[in-house]
């Protein structure tokens, strides 16, 4: 996200850091995932860099488990993955209706 803004704002990473005032050092550590921004400090280098920041807040929809919904489906199609795989028929089937040739 923050080396994403530096680039459509044409920065360069010293630069951006230099106007968001923090250390270049840092900054491509905050681009390259190594160091995570405190919510207010990547704010600060969104707004450097020319961004407006927008806060939603959206609830969880949880399921009668009481697990984020989507969390069983990506737990399932992770199992699917480890299921031993059929080799597929390179033909195309087609249903065949009653009374149609």
């Amino acid at each position: 996200m923050i080396a994403t803004a530096r680039t459509r704002a044409h920065l360069s990473a010293r630069e951006l850091a230099r106007r968001a005032g923090t250390s270049h050092a840092t900054l491509l550590g905050y681009e390259s995932g190594r160091i995570d921004p405190s919510t207010g400090v990547a704010e600060r280098i969104l707004r450097a860099a020319g961004c407006r920041v927008r806060v939603e807040v959206e609830p969880v929809v949880r399921t009668v488990t009481g697990r984020a919904a989507g969390e069983e489906l990506a737990d399932a199609l992770e199992l699917t993955e480890h299921l031993p795989q059929r080799r597929r028929s390179r033909r195309l089937d087609v249903p065949i209706f009653p009374g149609r040739p």
